[in-house]
């Protein structure tokens, strides 16, 4: 027996521009932290604006693994694509904070270092990503029916021990 779902192309557009969404929104709060911590910030506590601007970064770090792994087999080959794209740039571009992190830190200095570190950060996610986020949008979406094989097991018969 074959049973039949439908994957709407608003759905197959959505999972194809989430990932995008997301990583626009943990960078955009990052530096937004950032800029707010260094408002806030004293001489004696300067290391605010360091401790504010990752969360947001790391939480979506952890929760990007689980939405790539749940996107990353979607029946739709174009979902998929923008899917793919938005996790190279986003892990290629945090992945080289944690590499050229720290000699763009020690060369910039201070809080101009870690300024330099988000926006190279930033160069990288957030245009590609809001320009992938409209060019999904304007794509032209339909909807996928998919055929999947439904075995029906025999009923289980009951044994009573005595």
């Amino acid at each position: 027996m074959k049973a039949k779902r439908v994957v709407s192309a608003k759905s197959s557009r959505f999972s194809a521009q989430l990932f995008n969404i997301c990583s626009v929104a943990a960078i955009t709060a990052g530096i937004s932290a950032l800029l707010l911590g260094k408002l806030l910030a004293s001489q004696k506590i300067g290391f605010l604006p360091f401790v504010l601007s990752f969360p947001p970064l790391m939480i979506w770090l952890a929760a990007s693994i689980f939405v790539y792994a749940s996107i990353a087999h979607h029946p739709n080959e174009r979902t998929r694509h923008f899917h793919r794209w938005a996790g190279y740039r986003f892990y290629g571009a945090t992945g080289a904070m944690v590499v050229v992190g720290q000699p763009i830190y020690e060369l910039l200095g201070g809080w101009n270092g870690l300024m330099g570190v988000w926006a190279l950060v930033f160069v990288v996610v957030v245009p590609w990503g809001l320009y992938d986020i409209w060019k999904a949008a304007r794509e032209n979406w339909q909807d996928i029916i998919l055929e999947t094989a439904v075995d029906r097991l025999p009923p289980v018969e009951e044994t009573r021990e005595h």
